[in-house]
């Protein structure tokens, strides 16, 4: 079903972009990832209170889901502020909220949802 809901949002858009509709740039395409601290298929368990270039890795990525939800600086420090973001990537990927980064949670992390209807936790 998600694979479906992606598959339509992005025939809308390129539908839209076809018919000269105007398309947010950050709606048009998934963001690049620029995110170098450990190899992309280096993809270990981290849980909260976790340290190193592997939380740097999860938290840059994170930032690939733009300015709301809030950026996360990459200090390698798997806090309550990455922890609050993570958990809300998860819900947006129909995940188990928790906060635990393994693999289904690092494979939202490299290829994240176009769109996410759950607010940000404030």
């Amino acid at each position: 079903m998600r694979r479906n809901r992606l598959l339509t949002s992005a025939a809308a858009l390129s539908a839209a972009a076809a018919l000269g509709l105007a398309v947010p740039p950050a709606a048009a395409a998934a963001p690049e990832h620029s995110c170098s601290y450990v190899s992309s298929g280096f993809r270990p368990t981290l849980t909260y209170g976790d340290t190193g270039a592997a939380v740097r890795q999860a938290q840059c990525l994170s930032n690939a889901w733009g300015g709301e939800p809030p950026q996360l600086d990459p200090d390698g420090n798997y806090g309550t502020r990455t922890l609050k973001k993570i958990e809300w990537i998860q819900v947006c990927h129909g995940l188990p909220e928790s906060g635990v980064i393994e693999g289904r949670t690092w494979q939202a992390l490299y290829h994240p949802a176009l769109d996410c209807y759950v607010p940000y936790p404030t």
